[in-house]
């Protein structure tokens, strides 16, 4: 059985799922706090294993966790489509940042079950692991294993802020899987996610059609001073690993601002220090900052003026700093012929749509490093996310839904 042009998901049945998701690792009102390898994220990734059997998709797990639901097509030689995003939130998340894309691609689906169509292709939805690195540094580290940027090894020696290893935790809750993290042929990869921005809402816009990223440079640094009493120890004598942090991190304020009327941003995010008590100097701290813009060249002037604020901090105060980590992403990096089908999609369902560039990271961004990829927006309340205020409404989903389902079919149904 074929699938018609005016075929629709079941946006009632995909919305169940988005509300029972919100029952799994509760945060404050509202809002989700299911930290990845966290035993709430076991148990969402229990429930969403639990609803692909049901649909009768084979679930796989590799190394780092990453969890695959398979539909096979009609010609499983051919290399499957893929559909992702993460489970995993925020300290204080949402209901839908990146829960929406993994049961969009649940519902693509459960229609196709529905409509008894069997596509040409094989077509596999995407769990991402650890793509917020709200737990685990870097974010969407996984998904960077899966493409080759980073090892299987390195990203399970990753060290958690309670102290726990990426590795060990995997093992803990269930989901240290068998298979080799590594992405073999893939025909293409679909991404939808809230916009994580007010434009859509402000806008009253549909869908948007997502044309590529912020150019986003991050870095993890470390500095190292020594403990004195606050007491006697004088001014010139102090090496306070804590103020050498603080420095970098407003100079990183600063940057934002310098860029902000051309829209960049840089966001001091993070700062931890030891000892951190009174009394006493803190000997190391530990600092992750990003900045971002459109355009690339500004962005990189942006990274360095980062790099020598960081050195230039740690020499006011006596101090040595060390860069533990960076990461870049983002840029003109979708597919064009892609991006393009999505907007086809979008004009002959007569949806209310504009291109939009993503100012956050995504799963996506990785993927597009190995093979055709595609991102869609759709609504939020106010642009308001990584908060337990994140709020959609069923119907800010019913474009972005029905023009994921026809481009992945249309997709996978190809000569």
């Amino acid at each position: 059985m074929g699938i018609s042009a005016d075929m629709r998901v079941d946006i009632d049945r995909f919305w169940s799922t988005i509300e029972a998701s919100a029952k799994v690792g509760q945060g404050r009102p509202g809002g989700l706090s299911r930290l990845t390898l966290s035993d709430s994220d076991r148990e969402m990734r229990d429930v969403f294993a639990g609803w692909c059997k049901e649909a009768g998709l084979t679930v796989s797990v590799d190394e780092v966790g990453n969890m695959f639901a398979r539909r096979d097509g009609r010609d499983n030689s051919l290399a499957p489509i893929l559909i992702g995003s993460h489970l995993d939130t925020q300290i204080n998340g949402g209901r839908f940042d990146g829960i929406a894309g993994v049961l969009a691609g649940l519902e693509v689906l459960r229609q196709l079950n529905d409509a008894g169509h069997h596509t040409k292709r094989p077509i596999v939805v995407v769990n991402w692991t650890n793509e917020e690195g709200a737990r685990f540094s870097p974010p969407m580290v996984a998904s960077g294993c899966f493409v080759g940027k980073y090892s299987a090894a390195w990203t399970k020696d990753r060290i958690g802020d309670d102290g726990t290893r990426f590795g060990d935790e995997l093992e803990r809750i269930g989901y240290a899987g068998p298979d080799v993290c590594k992405a073999g042929d893939i025909d293409a990869y679909y991404e939808l996610h809230i916009e994580q921005g007010p434009i859509l809402d402000a806008e009253r816009r549909d869908v948007g059609i997502v044309v590529g990223g912020y150019p986003s440079h991050g870095m993890r640094a470390s500095f190292s001073g020594r403990t004195a009493h606050t007491g006697p120890t004088p001014m010139n004598l102090r090496q306070n690993a804590l103020v050498a942090g603080a420095r970098w991190l407003t100079s990183i304020d600063d940057i934002g601002w310098e860029y902000a009327v051309y829209d960049g941003k840089a966001t001091a995010a993070r700062l931890t220090a030891w000892p951190n008590k009174p009394g006493i100097l803190s000997d190391t701290a530990e600092a992750v900052c990003d900045v971002r813009h459109p355009d690339l060249a500004t962005t990189k002037v942006m990274a360095e003026k980062m790099r020598r604020a960081l050195f230039e901090s740690a020499a006011k105060t006596g101090c040595t700093a060390t860069i533990e980590d960076e990461w870049q992403w983002g840029g003109d990096i979708f597919d064009t012929n892609l991006v393009q089908g999505l907007r086809e999609q979008a004009i002959r369902m007569e949806f209310n749509w504009r291109d939009i560039h993503s100012q956050a990271g995504h799963d996506a961004y990785h993927l597009a490093l190995h093979c055709p990829t595609a991102m869609i927006f759709t609504p939020c309340k106010d642009g308001i996310t990584h908060n337990n205020e994140e709020h959609c409404e069923p119907e800010d989903f019913v474009a972005g839904l029905n023009i994921l389902f026809h481009a992945v079919i249309g997709r996978a149904d190809r000569d």
